[in-house]
């Protein structure tokens, strides 16, 4: 399974706000801290507005903050939300048919499997992601190595 480029920046972008729950976070904050489009964080912070999992606040004092606590951001219902098609084959999408597809066992693996990647998605919220607080705050430059 492989995830589109723009569940991936969803998830970072949830992770740097989870990060920071005290801090308003700008667009280019999120941008510059993972090396990534302006444009492409605009277009999932959009997305993560309308499903609620952030409040944003316009203005010259405006940012970015997660809406709800962290441990409520279930992951297996973002990478859903964010996956436009999750079918891992073209025979598993709606409406594509198949010669051998009433009696084709590759179509049930394969839908189990998509069911197995998602249960264990399931099993984590954006708390989950960020337990390893100290050191992604590091990695993301909010703390300087070996300060408290």
């Amino acid at each position: 399974m492989r995830l589109t480029g723009f569940t991936d920046y969803t998830l970072r972008t949830l992770i740097y706000l989870a990060l920071q729950p005290d801090r308003l976070a700008t667009i280019a904050d999120i941008a510059g801290a993972y090396g990534i489009s302006v444009n492409h964080v605009m277009k999932v912070v959009h997305q993560l507005a309308v499903a609620g999992d952030i409040a944003t606040t316009r203005g010259r004092r405006g940012g970015l903050r997660l809406a709800r606590q962290a441990s409520n951001i279930n992951i297996g219902q973002v990478v859903r939300r964010t996956e436009p098609d999750m079918a891992p084959v073209v025979c598993l999408a709606p409406c594509q048919g198949c010669v051998i597809q009433d009696g084709c066992v590759l179509k049930r693996a394969l839908n189990d499997a998509l069911a197995a990647f998602l249960a264990v998605l399931d099993q984590y919220t954006l708390a989950d992601l960020v337990a390893p607080r100290r050191e992604l705050a590091e990695l993301l430059g909010f703390v300087p190595p070996g300060q408290s």
